[in-house]
């Protein structure tokens, strides 16, 4: 059984700056994939940013040059350092990884960015 625990999210003020942290634990023999999604109230969920295990990375253009995704492979670990933070980047932030026995989801981080 695989386990994804997200930390890190809250109130920020626009402008300010949060990061947010996802853990894997349990049968994890390797992961292919790690991702970054967040849905908003009323909104289809939406990929946000995503890093292979090479290293590669991929983003949504409304974040491109704000947040940036990192991973530490030896702690199945994955990072959003999410900068100049918006309004309309509040949302709730989903961890999701492929492995060889599929995806799996973390519970959710809620992100509310606000005055």
């Amino acid at each position: 059984q695989v386990q994804l625990v997200e930390s890190g999210g809250g109130l920020v003020q626009p402008g300010g700056s949060l990061r947010l942290s996802c853990a894997a634990s349990g049968s994890i023999f390797s992961i292919y994939l790690m991702n970054w999604y967040r849905q908003a109230p009323g909104k289809q969920r939406e990929l946000v940013a995503s890093i292979t295990s090479y290293g590669s990375t991929n983003y949504a253009d409304s974040v491109k040059g704000r947040f940036t995704i990192s991973s530490d492979n030896a702690k199945n670990t994955v990072h959003l350092q999410m900068n100049s933070l918006k309004p309309e980047d509040t949302a709730v932030y989903y961890c999701n990884i492929k492995s060889p026995s599929g995806y799996y989801w973390g519970q959710g981080t809620q992100v509310t960015v606000s005055s």
